[in-house]
């Protein structure tokens, strides 16, 4: 969704940015250029790999205004202060989306394509682990977090047959993984997606504890932005929109651009089938 983010967060010469997500870097790059020799865009994430396809692309593009942080995006306000000093912000701007790159990275399990090692952490430093999650939170826990990060209807379905199926031999791969879950749903109750689309969704949220990370990363925009300074998400799971939707509604001293979330263009959606679920919602701080 570049164009309606650029449209939202208006990027002008001389102005300064956060990219917290840099993930394939597009944002970045485009933002970088409205921004000028004059404006700066410091972009963060925890995967080396988003950073080095990054550096690359910058290079190429001979840019001299971008700041590539490896950081957690929640640790936003000293990132600001590191980076800007004592100096507010023109724009914050967020993609919850998976790149290409970490879908296609083998040594992690992001992908159900393929055999490859349960890991769905962002960075090497984690206090959660996909594979101690999988075998070793309890059944309801598992249907737990399948249902409400998931939205899976098969949870406890699912739950229960990788519960059984870590009895007999611990689960260290996605391939592993997929064998339980589809043997927990029949085809006959499949729909047009995999039946691992949404396990292997839940089960990244949980290992990167995204929701709170969210929740702790809007705040912290709200005090490094400037007055009438603009934050821009795309979320693409229903209980970050609803994180956004309500920090936006419920938090004094923003004035709302969104009133609907904006969607992907139908044309959008024909090149990158993953981009129909995402949501934009924008403000601007008063």
């Amino acid at each position: 969704m570049l164009r309606e983010v650029l449209k939202f967060l208006n990027p002008q010469a001389g102005q300064n940015f956060v990219d917290c997500t840099l993930g394939g870097a597009g944002y970045t790059l485009a933002i970088a250029e409205s921004a000028g020799e004059k404006g700066r865009v410091v972009s963060i994430d925890l995967d080396k790999l988003a950073l080095e396809n990054a550096a690359k692309n910058i290079k190429e593009r001979n840019l001299q205004n971008i700041t590539l942080v490896n950081d957690n995006f929640k640790n936003l306000e000293k990132i600001v202060e590191e980076n800007f000093s004592d100096q507010k912000i023109d724009g914050v701007v967020m993609d919850l989306g998976l790149s290409s790159a970490q879908l296609d990275d083998e040594s992690r399990g992001f992908s159900f394509k393929g055999d490859r090692p349960l890991n769905m952490a962002f960075g090497p430093i984690n206090d959660n682990s996909t594979a101690e999650i999988i075998n070793h939170y309890p059944l309801l826990e598992l249907t737990r977090i399948f249902t409400d990060y998931g939205e899976e209807h098969q949870a406890y379905h699912i739950a229960k047959a990788i519960v059984e199926g870590r009895k007999l031999k611990r689960i260290e791969t996605t391939g592993d993984l997929i064998a339980l879950i589809e043997k927990a749903v029949p085809p006959r109750f499949r729909s047009r997606i995999h039946p691992a689309t949404k396990i292997f969704q839940a089960l990244r949220m949980e290992t990167n504890e995204e929701l709170r990370v969210l929740s702790e990363v809007l705040a912290a925009a709200a005090q490094v932005l400037k007055p009438g300074g603009r934050l821009v998400v795309v979320s693409f799971h229903s209980g970050e929109d609803r994180i956004v939707k309500r920090f936006l509604k419920d938090t004094e001293g923003w004035q709302i651009m969104t009133k609907r979330p904006e969607v992907p263009t139908e044309d959008e959606i024909e090149d990158n089938p993953r981009a129909r679920s995402a949501k934009l919602r924008a403000a601007i701080k008063i």
